[in-house]
């Protein structure tokens, strides 16, 4: 009898160490699952944010907020424009702030922190006065919430990409790595997808009065849904496991500056080229557009929510292409494929309403985009270790928005209209030669240890 009731326990123990096995997967699976979200919601507010406001910039704000400056449109729209830079040259400080953070107390709550930030000051740009009604305050206001917003934004990129990554199997890391990659699109299409609605619904009169603020107001619905995901996260399993070691670092920035300057600067010139092109398809193209070639905002708008799509369709490509071949090979490819890009997009943009022309050179474009920005979710931090990587990989990707897209729209801007479109593309050709350096110099690091 007691042999039977002994057998019966075990295999009670037995069966109740299944069901807890099988509950800790479950709720192993539905984690990855849910880090994921949070990852891909940050970086689609991310670029919803600054697409929003790269819009506005060019079609808006000009009248807006630099209307003593109507006597010369030009004049105009690069001093709109010059604002759009004051977020890029925040960013690297922000990634320092929530770097150390991130590297000291862990992804999560710093990535709800980093979002706080920069919903609250996108929000903020909707419900600005007009010069009209503060004058120079105004311009003042608006530089401060977009220096705030930048400062979040700072945070942002290096976090998500942590979170999807490192609770990626070892041979997944690319393909998880998308996953933030593919908020890009999402945030653009959404943020186009306002202003293309409004601009339908709107004339002109109206959306100088109060229909650009909407974009901006409704960016609060998706920080909500942001922090929503991101608070019942958890934290990543290489950070645990860094700090069950005790490899925290006291000063991550510091360590960084110290042991990988080298690889800040490498992912600095990796990242710089996709910011240029990206603002230079987004941002001056829909200028150039609209005031050189003919069409309507609307009808640009939709030219680019088509494209875009060809911007997600190739970030999943290419970073499973990177995990199959390595991601060198990947980011070789795509730099060499712009270089021919940059030289050739021009012939496309000399003709007046040709539609079909703007569409290829849309749609290469975005392609490209996609190929050269999918896999730097995971390169960029795998060239660091665990215990600095928030900061490092973050410092990288934020010093290229400075070099690579602070500027972008007003120097390709100048730089159209004194010496024409040639230019702008031996401008872009350039930054992608310096990406395809930058990564010649790097290690392969697609079958690195990522927990240490």
């Amino acid at each position: 009898m007691s042999m039977a009731t002994g057998s019966e326990a075990s295999e009670d123990v037995a069966r109740a160490g299944a069901t807890l096995a099988q509950k800790a997967q479950k709720v192993a699976r539905n984690s990855v699952k849910q880090v994921i979200a949070a990852s891909m919601v940050g970086t689609a507010i991310e670029f919803y944010d600054f697409y929003a406001y790269g819009t506005a910039a060019a079609n808006y704000f000009p009248k807006i907020f630099f209307t003593n400056l109507d006597n010369d449109p030009t004049v105009a729209l690069l001093a709109s424009l010059l604002t759009f830079s004051i977020a890029f040259i925040a960013r690297p400080l922000g990634s320092i702030v929530f770097g150390h953070f991130g590297d000291r107390l862990g992804r999560k709550a710093t990535l709800v922190a980093s979002l706080l930030t920069m919903g609250c000051a996108t929000v903020l740009i909707g419900c600005l006065p007009t010069y009209a009604m503060w004058g120079v305050w105004a311009v003042v206001v608006l530089c401060l919430c977009r220096f705030v917003q930048g400062i979040g934004l700072g945070g942002e990129w290096s976090g998500a990409s942590l979170v999807a990554t490192e609770n990626a199997p070892a041979n997944k890391r690319a393909t998880y790595g998308s996953f933030p990659a593919l908020g890009a699109p999402i945030g653009f299409f959404l943020s186009n997808g306002t202003f293309f609605i409004l601009e339908a619904k709107l004339n002109d009169d109206q959306m100088l009065a109060w229909g650009w603020r909407v974009p901006f107001l409704l960016s609060a619905i998706l920080v909500i849904v942001g922090l929503a995901v991101r608070v019942t996260m958890e934290e990543t399993p290489v950070f645990k496991a860094a700090m069950a070691k005790h490899k925290v670092v006291k000063s991550p920035i510091v360590t960084v500056l110290r042991t990988s300057w080298r690889q800040v600067l490498q992912s600095t010139f990796i990242v710089a080229v996709t910011y240029t092109l990206f603002y230079t398809l987004a941002t001056w193209s829909l200028a150039y557009g609209t005031t050189h070639l003919g069409f309507s905002r609307q009808e640009y708008l939709g030219f680019l929510m088509i494209s875009i799509f060809m911007f997600a369709i190739f970030i999943v490509v290419s970073c499973n292409f990177a995990d199959r071949i390595g991601r060198r090979p990947a980011l070789v490819i795509s730099s060499a494929l712009l270089v021919v890009f940059a030289i050739f997009f021009p012939y496309l943009l000399m003709a007046q309403h040709e539609t079909w022309q703007v569409m290829l050179f849309l749609c290469i474009g975005f392609a490209l985009m996609g190929m050269a920005f999918g896999p730097i979710g995971a390169f960029l931090p795998e060239l660091f270790k665990a215990s600095v990587r928030y900061s490092g990989s973050g410092l990288g990707y934020n010093l290229a928005a400075i070099v690579g897209a602070a500027f972008v729209p007003t120097i390709a801007t100048w730089l159209s209209s004194h010496w024409g479109v040639r230019s702008v593309g031996l401008y872009l050709a350039v930054m992608a030669v310096c990406c395809l350096v930058a990564v010649l110099t790097c290690r392969e690091t697609k079958n690195s240890d990522y927990t240490e």
